[in-house]
């Protein structure tokens, strides 16, 4: 095994400063986990497809004749990231993309099971050259299973219809399933994808011994079903979709004021805060059915006299009366709401930064959580396909100029 490259990175910061991630993946739900990293300092290196690159970048004009404008989802998950193009199914490609992997620490990607086995990277090959990696595959389905599943194309939309997320999001029958947006089966998948591969590499540290992780996106959503296979698996309960109302208890929803929506939440005692703010007396017990059996005469009144209330007043009157009673309440906020909300400001949310692709600056989501030691930051945006190919295959490899121009003009990289 060579020695390993030292970093490329401008400088090193943060909690994974010094892992090394190899990102093959395309869309959402893996690359996401690599970006993620990114900015918390690993060195990811992000391999896509010569002359045709990932999907999501979806370069188009702005509007008004402002120039080239980029996918606002790419612009703002594809951070930090060094973009090579590399063909897998071409023999030197595969050659290049193993002496790669001599030097990082972990491989992510997303594909139909036995894709990477059809171009000679089965998960034999690729440990036989670094035997400490980690290895996540990521996909719709799995890598194993049932036959008629594995070839099986899913999206985000696909996920949480497999899943079982959307068969219990969206308002009672006959209105139709709702899918969670934006992206969630992806942005799961993304968050199950990096805990997963971090996981196994604390292992692979302590043991040397690299190992490989199956991840379907519909077991990520799949995951997050909060109790609802153990209540069907113990009583037959087919849930039916409520909207936003629990089922279970209340005030625990959706409700309309004057001039927009809000959610109120409360759970347990919370309840008799609410009684009080209504003027509901609690002391006889009448309320206490309405908390937990919404579909008692006490639960519907309750229902009715809190929407009737709230509909008197404006958003801003119902936040801050029911938080200054310590009940849980938020508007429901778009996106002008949150750019101008102070918490927002106060916690730096968001930033600015510089996008390689547009050649200015654009703001968005910063980067979360906060560490008080080793924070992240964002050193670039997102960049052109195949910007860093030079940069990478010299650094990494030792490629020469005319070899990398050769690569090139055969459509290798």
């Amino acid at each position: 095994m060579s020695p390993r490259p030292e970093p490329l990175l401008p400088e090193q910061f943060g909690p994974l400063q010094g892992v090394r991630i190899l990102s093959t993946g395309t869309i959402v739900a893996q690359p996401f986990a690599a970006a993620l990293a990114a900015e918390m300092g690993a060195e990811v290196i992000q391999i896509e497809r010569p002359n045709v690159g990932d999907v999501t970048r979806s370069l188009a004009n702005g509007e008004n004749g402002e120039g080239p404008t980029i996918n606002h989802l790419w612009a703002q998950d594809r951070r930090n990231t060094f973009y090579t193009t590399l063909d897998f199914a071409t023999p030197e490609g595969k050659d290049i993309f193993l002496r790669l992997i001599e030097g990082v620490d972990i491989w992510m990607e997303s594909s139909k099971a036995g894709t990477y086995s059809n171009w000679g990277l089965d998960d034999e090959t690729v440990l036989a050259v670094n035997p400490a990696l980690i290895i996540t595959h990521v996909s719709g389905y799995g890598q194993t299973g049932h036959p008629d599943y594995l070839n099986r194309a899913s999206y985000d939309p696909i996920g949480q219809a497999f899943g079982g997320t959307m068969g219990i999001t969206g308002s009672p029958d006959p209105e139709p399933p709702m899918t969670s947006r934006p992206l969630a089966a992806d942005y799961t998948t993304s968050q199950m994808c990096l805990w997963s591969t971090l996981a196994a590499y604390i292992y692979a540290l302590r043991t040397g011994q690299g190992q490989v992780i199956d991840l379907a996106q519909y077991e990520a959503v799949h995951k997050v079903l909060s109790g609802t296979m153990v209540e069907y698996f113990s009583s037959g309960v087919n849930p039916e979709r409520r909207g936003n109302k629990s089922g279970r208890s209340q005030p625990f929803g959706s409700y309309q004021a004057q001039d927009g929506w809000l959610v109120i939440a409360a759970l347990g005692t919370v309840f008799d805060k609410v009684c009080e703010v209504l003027n509901l007396d609690t002391d006889d017990g009448y309320w206490e059915e309405a908390r937990l059996n919404l579909e008692s005469i006490p639960g519907i009144e309750f229902d009715a006299i809190l929407r009737g209330w709230v509909e008197e007043h404006t958003v801003e009157e119902v936040v801050k009366i029911m938080n200054a009673a310590q009940v849980g309440c938020s508007p429901v906020m778009t996106p002008k709401d949150i750019a101008e909300d102070p918490h927002y400001k106060a916690r730096e949310v968001h930033t600015e930064w510089d996008d390689l692709q547009l050649g200015r600056k654009i703001k968005g989501i910063g980067v979360i959580p906060k560490f008080s030691e080793t924070p992240g930051k964002i050193w670039r945006g997102s960049a052109p396909l195949g910007h860093d190919n030079e940069a990478i295959y010299r650094h990494f490899l030792g490629l020469e100029s005319a070899e990398l121009e050769s690569l090139r003009e055969r459509g290798i990289i």
